[in-house]
């Protein structure tokens, strides 16, 4: 039973950080836009975007395998 539990949290923790970047994707610009569609459609407000949205993810998936790891028995 252990095995299963571990398996189901750690799909869990993968699809997780893709649900909450996406999230962060679609509600950026409502935080961040100001509002100024010049400046929504520049390189620099882009790599912004997506750099943030990779951080969350990334760090969501840190937390999230290493909470389904941590209880792993040592073989």
């Amino acid at each position: 039973m252990d095995t299963t539990f571990t398996v189901l949290f750690g799909i869990v923790a993968m699809l997780l950080p893709l649900i909450a970047a996406r999230l962060v994707w679609k509600r950026f610009d409502k935080h961040f836009g100001r509002n100024d569609e010049a400046y929504m459609d520049t390189l620099e407000y882009f790599l912004k975007k997506l750099g943030v949205t990779i951080l969350v993810a990334f760090v969501l998936l840190w937390i999230g395998i290493s909470i389904v790891f941590s209880g792993s028995p040592n073989y």
